[in-house]
């Protein structure tokens, strides 16, 4: 198997602030297999592949995620990561955070 890397367009989740969420399925929409300790997320528009830096605005601890995965689908939330990234910036919950590109 190839491998390759993603850019992110151009303004595409740059700056991108709002409520992410955390999650854990074992199959995801790109087909990848994944683990509740994987560092991946679901974005609604991102492109499979992406990664993406999420920083938690509470305490300003970030994570490099893969998105992987469709999502979310809860108004007013922007991604849903992984349970590993998740606890990789510090929640437990939901928590307000900011997307940069990588």
């Amino acid at each position: 198997m190839a491998a390759f890397a993603i850019l992110v367009p151009e303004g595409v989740a740059a700056g991108q602030v709002g409520i992410a969420s955390r999650y854990c399925h074992h199959d995801s929409a790109s087909g990848r297999k994944m683990t509740c300790r994987s560092k991946v997320a679901a974005h609604r528009t991102i492109p499979f592949g992406t990664r993406i830096k999420v920083r938690n605005l509470a305490n300003g601890r970030s994570v490099i995620v893969t998105i992987v995965d469709r999502g979310p689908f809860v108004k007013g939330r922007i991604i849903d990561l992984s349970e590993g990234a998740a606890n990789a910036i510090g929640s437990s919950d939901l928590m307000r955070v900011e997307l940069t590109r990588r």
